[in-house]
């Protein structure tokens, strides 16, 4: 190290991963230094130069034999497991100073010779009691793996039959599809017959058990709960997430337009997902972007990029913290609030440069085939490319990552938009059960010149022949921004399994040119899905 780099260190003055002192004085003292700067990012100790005045008293050359010395012995006796340190002088007028270089740690939680863990806190360093911030320690370092560990109690029947088989045909669609498992035959099949077809005299626990959501000693993972649990929360009542669109810009706010109750958020990550992105279409703005009239509106904030970021917090939050995902709508932002800081070391800037290194590898490597993300780690990136203002937070302090998305207060909602805001119909109300479909708005056009007796088609203007939507009509085509099944849409609109709610939801959207098939060429295909044009 250089007299400039050292001079530059002392200009900067102590900070989180830089410490001075005149000489050492206390083992005691260092070792908990040393143990701090292991459990957090590592750091440089600077032994020459005043912690309080910045000033330099160098050591001599007997100094700095003796201190390098001791330096080495505090790192093996006073840090417990032992560290390795990476100690250089610099010269500097009349003497020189010593300088320590701690790595960031591969043995979390470290502590000192009493069994006290350390870790730092600004310029200063704190003792560490909490159960869940030294679970994140371990967790860091690969000691632990929250996403695999036990949920006491629960069993196979705690999981959701349907979820388990939409994992299953996503997971093992060739071999199901070679076993003719698909559609109405897998829907009907038993838990344990699929899981045979796909490995040969497996039933549901053996399959499970080779795919590593029940453990050798025969509990659930913690990985099985999130991602197929029926009543999820009974069993992990922080994984959740709170979603309030508050009147104003204030989090202190006492007045909200929507709030989400618990009760509707219940379930697995699926239904989390699901629940969340109704809650975000029923309160953001549709936000009319073609000149015709009855042309479909989008979400002022695009669906795809609120897409990406409540995977992210759903899938990479800590598993450690006691604490909910947070989401909430004020009028001038979004706000996302994913508990735990990025894992690894990782910087804002890393994840806005497409840099991949998830927390809860296994739960992220078979959310995959539930969730609407590609797991190649660019999904940050994506979102960024719509154009949003987005600010991006790794809050130390609160141990949150908080993601906000700047809205345009000068936008217009379109009238559905306002309509599925203020009005409490039950087309309104996400996973309603209804037994007659939707009708469509079949109103007179009432404009100067045309004729009031005669009503337009199924709402449609005759200049453009496009078909009016209601606002839960729209809320499927958004649905379907992910390729989505026949199933999938007449239960996202809250409706039985009927031919006229596939008319409604489906045929009448392909027609108008809102959905596409995915398997255009044969449209009965029992595999065929529909997603947005």
């Amino acid at each position: 190290m250089t007299t400039e780099d050292i001079l530059r260190l002392r200009d900067l003055g102590e900070v989180s991963k830089v410490q001075f002192k005149e000489r050492i004085l206390d083992k005691y003292d260092i070792g908990c230094e040393l143990v701090a700067m292991s459990n957090y990012r590592g750091g440089q100790l600077v032994i020459g130069i005043h912690d309080k005045t910045g000033e330099f008293n160098p050591l001599s050359y007997a100094e700095v034999q003796e201190t390098t010395n001791l330096l080495g012995n505090i790192a093996s006796e006073n840090v417990v497991p032992s560290i390795l340190l990476d100690i250089d002088t610099a010269q500097v007028e009349d003497g020189s100073v010593v300088v320590a270089t701690i790595k960031e740690g591969n043995n979390k939680p470290y502590h000192d010779n009493k069994g006290i863990v350390w870790i730092k806190n600004g310029a200063d360093k704190r003792k560490v009691f909490d159960n869940a911030e030294l679970a994140e320690m371990m967790s860091e370092c690969g000691s632990f793996a929250p996403d695999e560990a036990v949920v006491k109690d629960a069993t196979l029947n705690d999981l959701d039959e349907d979820t388990l088989k939409v994992f299953l045909q996503n997971r093992f669609s060739i071999v199901l599809e070679k076993k003719g498992l698909v559609g109405d035959a897998l829907r009907e099949a038993s838990l344990d017959y699929i899981a045979n077809a796909i490995a040969k005299g497996h039933d549901l626990n053996k399959l499970m058990r080779n795919l590593r959501f029940i453990r050798p000693d025969g509990g659930l993972t913690v990985a099985a709960m999130l991602l197929f649990g029926k009543y999820t929360q009974r069993w992990l009542p922080v994984m959740t997430a709170k979603c309030i669109s508050f009147v104003g810009n204030h989090i202190g706010g006492k007045q909200f337009r929507d709030k989400v109750n618990d009760a509707d958020m219940e379930g697995n990550l699926l239904h989390q997902f699901e629940t969340i992105m109704a809650f975000f279409t029923r309160n953001l703005k549709n936000v009319q972007v073609e000149k015709e009239f009855n042309s479909l509106g989008k979400l002022e904030i695009p669906y795809s990029s609120l897409v990406e970021f409540v995977v992210n917090a759903l899938v990479h939050r800590s598993l450690n913290w006691n604490a909910p995902i947070r989401i909430f709508i004020f009028d001038n932002r979004v706000e996302i609030h994913s508990p735990g800081i990025l894992p690894n070391g990782l910087q804002v800037e890393d994840i806005t440069n497409g840099t991949s290194m998830p927390r809860n590898n296994f739960l992220f490597n078979n959310a995959i085939y539930l969730l609407p993300y590609t797991g190649a780690g660019t999904g940050i990136q994506r979102a960024l490319e719509d154009g949003l203002q987005v600010e991006f937070k790794n809050d130390e302090r609160t141990h949150e990552f908080l993601i906000t998305i700047k809205r345009n207060p000068n936008l217009e909602a379109d009238s559905d938009t306002i309509l599925s805001r203020n009005e409490a119909t039950p087309d309104t109300i996400p996973g309603k059960n209804e037994t007659t479909p939707d009708t469509f708005d079949v109103t007179p056009d009432t404009r100067p010149g045309k004729n009031e007796a005669t009503p337009d088609t199924f709402g449609m203007t005759p200049d453009t022949r496009r078909m009016k939507l209601t606002p839960k009509q729209k809320d499927v085509v958004n649905y379907c921004n992910v390729p989505r099944s026949s199933r999938e849409i007449l239960e996202r609109a809250g409706v039985s399994y009927h031919s006229k709610n596939i008319q409604t939801y489906i045929t009448d959207l392909v027609e108008a040119g809102y959905l596409e098939r995915t398997i255009p060429e044969r449209p009965s295909d029992m595999n065929q899905k529909y997603r947005k044009k």
